[in-house]
């Protein structure tokens, strides 16, 4: 049994989900601190609210890339050529995924769902997604590495 623990613990997927975890931490908790920052007596402006979104973003994409090259999917190159094609691909899948969430919570809460409903359901696609772009494009395995 405790081979088995070990194993589903050092498992990519659990790493993602666990690492993941994290950044969603990161996410909100900058978003609180900004948030308060860009408030005047106790309220935020609708463009605060844009700011302070913007730059949780930013924070959380950016420990999300760093997690997932480092701890998630052992990307071993420190290149500049390498660390430049990931970071850009990962910022790029991580605006695909972005807008592919802003879309389904417009539609359903369009058709009435309600919006943490649909905030939480849009999630469970963002992240498969954004595991899907990982792995196959931004942290693939190099013919080299899998040898």
């Amino acid at each position: 049994m405790k081979d088995k623990i070990l194993k589903i613990i050092k498992s990519e997927i659990f790493r993602y989900l666990f690492f993941g975890g994290l950044t969603t931490i990161v996410s909100i908790g900058s978003y609180a601190i900004f948030s308060n920052a860009l408030s005047a007596e106790g309220k935020i402006s609708p463009l605060g609210v844009q700011l302070a979104n913007v730059f949780s973003w930013i924070l959380a994409v950016t420990f999300a890339y760093i997690t997932n090259k480092l701890f998630v999917f052992e990307s071993k190159s420190f290149k500049p050529e390498v660390i430049k094609r990931e970071a850009a691909s990962f910022a790029a899948a991580r605006l695909f995924s972005l807008g592919v969430e802003a879309l389904w919570l417009f539609v359903l809460t369009y058709l009435g769902v309600n919006d943490k409903i649909a905030k939480v359901s849009g999630q469970v696609f963002v992240v498969i997604l954004n595991y899907i772009f990982s792995k196959l494009f931004i942290f693939k395995k190099d013919k080299k590495e899998k040898k």
